[in-house]
């Protein structure tokens, strides 16, 4: 719209039509689908799954609570329904609650429109700002979501009874848009009340005073399962008035857990150096996660965050950083060596199933462990290591440091045919920083393995013998 109406008149003239929220989405979606543009960008693992539920929500105009564990995207998915919105819809200039031209709610849109008939001043709001979210917590007051009696508009001279004394909360002002609120079982009973008369009466009640507010505003809720169904803290009525109840899940695989990781990390640039990572450390990060997932020593109520597998990818490249950088070193590549420095970004990201004797350090340690073996065993078997394995026998030892330069490793072991077969199928040839990644994969998996044994150094080294 080259020149948008600036006036009721010019409104009415255009021929705009204003949609209810709900009819301006399911346009907006089928004209999405319809084109095959990305209706959900960004947000990975859930094509086959969730967001099939959330298009046939949106087509028939319910409601949505998401039902899932902590970082399983439940808030961006919220947020994203803000793409379904027109980029810009008019509303009467000055409205606190975004007063639709034609169907005005507010005593003071339609005192306006009274007063000025078609010269009305019309202004344009963008899709981002008809979007409002609350985080529920057992503090969350009615003033905070419906509203509250102004007592500086009642000093001015104006009676309780009069509308323009209220101050309106976050609901009434995303009038026309999306309110999400999140970890809705948080929310104290009497204030769920006042949310379901929101949603199915239309009216609300501030200090006795009942104010009829017919508000067209789509509903978006998010909630952890076991809150939503064990401690059933969602008032009956409530969940009944959701119409879809939509359930979120981690990454059921190592590639979406990877794609997450790729997409959500923090970029690192190091001038003079390239980060590289090969992909058995990025497998292995993700492994990481996806046992704990399934560890009988964590708490699975409260679930493995995606942000765990983030946060340990992001240290893992940190600390190769920072050794390329102390060493000159062309690369930073992650390597095994750096994998002790994931206990800082693993720690305080689960809860133990059971207090006492059960350390979290040894918990994560054992998890580490598992992930480098089961990676391990996906590129590998310990018979093809025979002649490495021969040679350890045979008196071989290798010490691996994450300050060790990686050239020490190709002295060490690269004239062994195994590891130079190993070399070659990770793609790691003519890079001493890949070569040495290679070495210490090789030799972990070979411990784990039962293989090698390996002794702790003083300081952050370790030594591998037969």
């Amino acid at each position: 719209m080259s020149q948008r109406p600036q006036t009721l008149g010019e409104l009415r003239e255009s021929g705009y039509q204003v949609l209810p929220v709900r009819e301006e989405m399911r346009r907006n979606l089928l004209a999405k689908i319809a084109s095959g543009e990305p209706i959900f960008p960004g947000i990975i693992g859930y094509d086959d799954t969730v967001i099939p539920q959330i298009e046939n929500a949106i087509l028939a105009g319910q409601d949505i609570i998401f039902l899932g564990e902590r970082g399983q995207a439940k808030t961006r998915l919220a947020r994203a329904l803000v793409n379904l919105l027109d980029e810009e819809v008019p509303i009467v200039a000055g409205s606190e609650i975004n007063d639709n031209p034609f169907a005005p709610i507010s005593k003071y849109a339609r005192d306006l429109i009274a007063e000025m008939g078609d010269k009305t001043p019309i202004a344009w709001i963008r899709r981002e700002d008809r979007y409002a979210e609350k985080l529920a917590t057992p503090d969350t007051t009615i003033a905070d979501l419906i509203g509250e009696v102004d007592p500086i508009k009642v000093a001015e001279g104006r009676y309780l009874s009069d509308e323009l004394t209220i101050h309106y909360g976050l609901i009434p002002r995303t009038n026309r848009g999306i309110f999400a609120i999140n970890e809705l079982p948080d929310l104290a009973e009497r204030i769920q009340v006042g949310l379901l008369n929101i949603m199915e009466e239309r009216d609300v009640q501030i200090r006795g005073y009942r104010v009829r507010l017919p508000l067209d505003v789509y509903i978006v809720a998010s909630a952890n399962p076991e809150d939503y169904t064990n401690r059933g803290r969602i008032i009956t009525p409530l969940k009944d008035r959701y119409g879809a109840q939509i359930r979120t899940h981690y990454p059921t695989s190592l590639d979406v857990e990877i794609a997450i990781m790729e997409q959500e990390r923090m970029p690192l640039e190091v001038p003079g150096i390239a980060i590289v990572v090969p992909a058995f450390m990025r497998e292995i990060v993700a492994e990481l996660t996806h046992l704990a997932r399934r560890s009988h020593d964590i708490s699975q109520r409260s679930g493995v965050s995606v942000r765990m597998s983030i946060a340990n990818y992001e240290t893992l490249i940190s600390n190769a950083a920072k050794r390329a950088v102390r060493l000159g070193e062309k690369q930073a590549v992650p390597r095994i060596s750096d994998l002790p420095a994931l206990m800082a970004s693993t720690l305080g990201k689960i809860e133990l199933e059971t207090l006492g004797d059960v350390q979290e350090e040894r918990v994560i340690e054992k998890l580490i462990n598992g992930a480098v073996l089961a990676t391990f065993n996906r590129y590998f078997s310990v018979r093809d290591f025979d002649d490495l394995i021969l040679a350890f026998e045979n008196g071989l030892e290798v010490e691996c440091s994450d300050l060790q330069p990686a050239m020490r490793y190709v002295h060490q072991v690269a004239h062994i045919d195994s590891l130079r077969n190993a070399v070659s199928r990770l793609n790691a040839a003519g890079s001493p920083e890949q070569i040495a990644a290679v070495v210490e994969f090789v030799l972990e998996g070979l411990h784990l393995s039962r293989r090698l044994n390996k002794d702790r150094l003083e300081g952050r080294g370790t030594r591998y013998r037969g």
